[in-house]
């Protein structure tokens, strides 16, 4: 896989269902919460089926074949 691709939040922290419509790789916010309960997503490389799991800084986001990780822009 390649190396994750950034996706710069605002915040300290932000819900998995939200960073995965934000970031993109998800057309709506119940398109990711499907695939996350579906058991579709990692997130640091373990399957997270609780769509509002909190993300922060560092963590890492698989789904689709896409690696995304977290960064707080202040």
């Amino acid at each position: 896989m390649a190396k994750p691709r950034p996706v710069a939040i605002r915040s300290e922290t932000i819900e998995l269902a939200q960073f995965l419509k934000f970031s993109g790789v998800a057309d709506s916010g119940g398109g990711a919460k499907h695939a996350i309960v579906s058991g579709a997503v990692q997130v640091n490389g373990a399957v997270v089926t609780q769509r509002g799991r909190t993300l922060s800084m560092g963590d890492v986001v698989t789904w689709n074949g896409q690696a995304l990780v977290v960064t707080v822009v202040r």
